[in-house]
């Protein structure tokens, strides 16, 4: 009885056992040879009557499948196609930004930029030792030569040396407005017209690397050509971009650049940081850049170089620039984060389950 059975137990004088026993009987697929199931429907199947008789194996749907390799979108890259994607909507053109190295004259004296100023020294700008020097300058470098030591078009210029050597200097561009030069030179061979252009893409500065600053960054580059363009015309601008972009706290400094006049440093607000932070420059070029392109009297140019890291710090709390780019980045979240799909018209990033 059960009380007998449980005071053996007790005593450890007996203890239960499993018995398991199988019978074996042939079923009505029984085979003496083993036969592999097909797990695809090939093209060769469907050629010929092969797929009438073979046998497919089930489909397991509570499997687990590989884990994908691909990771979610580096932060920079989600934030630089919503860039693009805003641009597009709002009218502009994309500048070829393929050559990372530019001479000084497109660099700097295209843009008025006396040879005697400091970004121009080796402790703000990386110059290419091999080849250390362009073959060539454009043909209208005299014209810009002359403003710089003579002035023109209103301006009484540097009256300073002018070298052809130093204008050959080949640099790792300071900023893609060296590109913007050259889309203006050529909008200037071609009738007037209105114009939009944009760019996104690496820029090399000599700087020490801190939580704000890195030696190489990605700027985002825009210009604006129309004769009724004015400096209230393009803060609107950005006022509006940076909506679009999620950043509605934005303030704007007056400051100095020697190819725009006047011109304004952008600040949005740092919540981690607790501060403003600086993610732009901007302003509208002077006379004596755009007349020695060759753009005629009247037309107006704005422009503005923006910061692809900070926006994106700021969008995504971080308080490390080196998070971003650099030896600091965490490869492994990038990777395990899931996979991120963007909507084909506004470039931004689809939220599982939304509408």
């Amino acid at each position: 009885n059960k009380e007998t059975i449980k005071e053996l137990k007790r005593r450890n004088l007996i203890a239960p056992t499993k018995t398991f026993s199988y019978s074996v009987a042939k079923g009505a697929k029984f085979s003496t040879e083993l036969k592999k199931l097909e797990t695809d429907l090939t093209e060769d199947m469907l050629k010929g009557d092969a797929w009438k008789t073979a046998e497919f194996k089930q489909f397991n749907f509570d499997a687990l499948g590989l884990s994908p390799r691909g990771g979610h979108l580096h932060p920079l890259m989600k934030v630089r196609e919503e860039f693009r994607q805003i641009f597009f909507e709002m009218g502009f053109e994309e500048m070829p930004t393929n050559n990372f190295a530019e001479s000084s004259f497109w660099n700097f004296d295209a843009l008025f930029v006396p040879q005697q100023h400091v970004a121009r020294d080796l402790q703000d700008t990386f110059y290419l030792s091999d080849p250390a020097e362009a073959t060539e300058l454009p043909d209208f470098w005299k014209t810009v030569r002359d403003v710089h030591v003579k002035g023109g078009y209103g301006s009484i210029g540097y009256r300073a040396p002018w070298s052809e050597d130093e204008a050959k200097k080949l640099v790792l561009r300071t900023h893609t407005t060296a590109v913007s030069s050259q889309i203006l030179h050529k909008l200037a061979q071609e009738p007037y017209r209105a114009a939009k252009y944009f760019s996104i893409d690496r820029v090399y500065r000599n700087e020490s690397v801190d939580a704000t600053h890195l030696a190489e960054f990605h700027q985002v580059e825009g210009i604006i050509a129309d004769k009724s363009m004015s400096l209230g015309r393009l803060i609107a601008f950005l006022d509006v971009f940076f909506k679009k972009m999620g950043i509605t706290t934005i303030r704007f400094k007056p400051t100095y650049n020697p190819y725009t006049e006047p011109s304004m440093e952008i600040f949005s607000w740092h919540n981690e940081l607790n501060k403003w932070v600086e993610i732009g420059n901007s302003g509208m070029f002077r006379p004596e850049m755009l007349r020695s392109l060759g753009l005629e009297e009247g037309v107006q140019v704005a422009g503005f170089g923006l910061s692809l890291e900070r926006p994106t710090m700021i969008r995504c709390g971080i308080d490390d620039i080196r998070q971003l780019v650099g030896h600091k980045v965490d490869r492994n979240t990038i990777e395990t984060d899931p996979a991120c799909r963007l909507d084909k018209k506004t470039g931004k990033e689809v939220k599982v389950g939304a509408e």
